[in-house]
């Protein structure tokens, strides 16, 4: 792969997109009664991720770049747990794609966190 200009470039970020989109249209039938909330929280969760890692990418310093990375990691956590809740509701029945992206991202992450961590 060629230079990284942009957090775009970031393969981690690109999964995570993905992964948005995913929830989305997985979340997209649940109760009415769960819009404003467990649909929502998990939509918020899920934006996170990606949202971290842009927004890590626009700070100046590595070690801030870190800290929000494990911000990331930490919504994709909870974004784990809440699509485990709605699967114990019967709200998803398929989350396969999604749980085998939480688990790409969530090595992605670990990756790029130890190495960044190996700079300063």
């Amino acid at each position: 792969m060629g230079e990284i200009k942009s957090y775009k470039d970031l393969i981690v970020w690109q999964k995570s997109i993905a992964m948005v989109s995913l929830v989305y249209e997985s979340t997209k039938f649940f109760p009415t009664e769960e819009r404003f909330g467990l649909t929502s929280q998990i939509r918020r969760s899920a934006v996170s991720v990606p949202s971290n890692i842009a927004e890590g990418w626009a700070r100046n310093s590595t070690k801030n770049y870190i800290q929000f990375l494990r911000i990331s990691k930490g919504s994709l956590f909870e974004l784990e747990t809440q699509i485990l809740i709605s699967k114990n509701l019967e709200f998803i029945t398929q989350s396969a794609n999604i749980d085998k992206l939480i688990t790409e991202i969530g090595k992605m992450l670990n990756t790029l966190i130890t190495k960044l961590e190996a700079k300063l």
